[in-house]
């Protein structure tokens, strides 16, 4: 979705409306950019789709990784503000992304983040003067209302495909049915997702499930009623105020926080629609059940490549690069871990030695160790990245594995390749 009609910065004073998207700032901006997160290996790689291998190890990389527009564009957008407003106090709420490395990037820009208290951002201090960036997830209707009662200076940085979900969700709304969301209710994007299903006259609702699971308890619910006080117990925290489950079921809208496995979001659809079928007859399903594809297109390349991946490449183990906190990162472990040994790490500062690896281990939601994790010999190596994980990061990852095998990256690339992108030394120099 292009994001080229909507204000790129805008506050309720008109001297306040700006937009930070100028061919100067930017220019300058992705310098900045190009020298935190840049990476000439993986550069090499993306565009000329080829393995590295020397010493046994080969490195394959998915066709489509990291950065996604909407990703690269809050980044930009943040960089920006430390730019345009110099002087100021510049906050952003939580997370721009969920990469630790990327928001620590911006705390030393002096972005300050502001955090959440039991599910409340402390906006008390803020004054007119201040800025406020919203992250690329959105912000719920309340929060964005209230920096609109302060006057605050607004940087919304949130993503074309969230904000689609939104529309989405506000048409169930408007039309009175129930927003089904298939997300975690306790991440940013979802909150904000389901803030939009609310009117503020009442009477709309929204409830989130998980998993599969849940959606079949919700759907036996519909098909045959239940235990309302079980419900409302086994969903609490997913569900809209005032939500009853014999009154809010009878129709309902799906959609999907965007970062979701598209598979089983179809799934969510396929059985809710089914369980409206046998409850109200296929004659008036239409006057039951709504659905759409909210699933980001990132978010689907992503997971599609990986999938490709994986049935065609032939690799011993596969790294999953990103931070812990990132959906669709998650999602893209969750697929390699079906297949074949996958290590989900944050960077590469995990790979302690050819012989110990620490990742993160989503079932039990922690780091643990791994030991012999990298086969001695011959060993290929596959490597991905969520829509929010830098490419230095994939490079410092490379980097990391051949000098388990005393090799120098950059040497594996084309002389005059390293030569153009600076990374021949002034003696190897050709002249030309």
């Amino acid at each position: 979705m292009s994001d080229e009609s909507q204000p790129i910065a805008t506050a309720t004073a008109p001297k306040k409306r700006m937009n930070l998207r100028t061919p100067e700032i930017m220019k300058l901006v992705q310098e900045q950019v190009e020298s935190h997160y840049r990476s000439p290996v993986v550069e090499y790689l993306r565009h000329t789709n080829q393995h590295l291998t020397a010493n046994g190890l080969t490195v394959k990389l998915a066709k489509v990784f990291g950065f996604c527009y909407g990703v690269e564009r809050a980044i930009n957008l943040a960089y920006a503000s430390a730019k345009y407003f110099k002087g100021h106090n510049i906050y952003l709420l939580g997370e721009i992304i969920h990469n630790p490395e990327v928001n620590d990037q911006l705390q030393d820009l002096g972005i300050k983040q502001l955090k959440e208290t039991r599910g409340v951002y402390d906006l008390d201090n803020l004054t007119e003067e201040d800025v406020v960036i919203v992250p690329a997830f959105g912000a719920e209707v309340k929060v964005l209302n209230r920096l609109q009662d302060i006057g605050c200076y607004k940087v919304d940085t949130t993503c074309g495909d969230v904000m689609s979900v939104w529309k989405r969700v506000r048409q169930y709304r408007n039309q009175g049915t129930t927003s089904i969301i298939h997300g975690k209710a306790w991440h940013e994007e979802t909150k904000a997702t389901v803030s939009q299903a609310i009117s503020e006259k009442g009477g709309t609702h929204y409830l989130v499930v998980f998993t599969l699971d849940e959606t079949d308890y919700v759907c036996n619910y519909i098909r045959k009623g239940g235990n309302k006080e079980e419900f409302l117990k086994k969903f609490q925290g997913a569900y809209s105020p005032n939500f009853d489950p014999d009154q809010h079921l009878t129709s309902v809208g799906v959609a999907n926080q965007t970062t979701m496995m598209k598979g089983e979001t179809e799934e969510v659809q396929r059985r809710f629609e089914k369980a409206m079928v046998d409850r109200f007859g296929p004659e008036n399903l239409d006057s039951h059940f709504r659905k759409a594809d909210t699933i980001c297109g990132a978010t689907q390349e992503r997971q599609d490549a990986l999938s490709e991946m994986l049935s065609v490449e032939k690799m011993n183990l596969l790294l999953v690069v990103g931070g812990y906190n990132s959906s669709n990162t998650s999602h893209l472990a969750e697929m390699g871990e079906g297949v074949l040994p996958t290590y989900f790490i944050k960077n590469s500062d995990k790979l302690i030695s050819p012989k110990e690896i620490s990742h993160y281990n989503q079932h039990k939601e922690q780091e643990v160790i791994s030991h012999d994790w990298l086969p001695e010999g011959n060993v290929v190596v596959g490597i991905t990245a969520g829509a929010s994980c830098p490419n230095n990061l994939l490079e410092e990852t490379i980097h990391r594995l051949y000098e388990f095998r005393g090799v120098d990256v950059e040497t594996l690339l084309p002389k005059d390749y390293r030569e153009i992108v600076g990374l021949l030394p002034p003696e190897e120099h050709t002249g030309h």
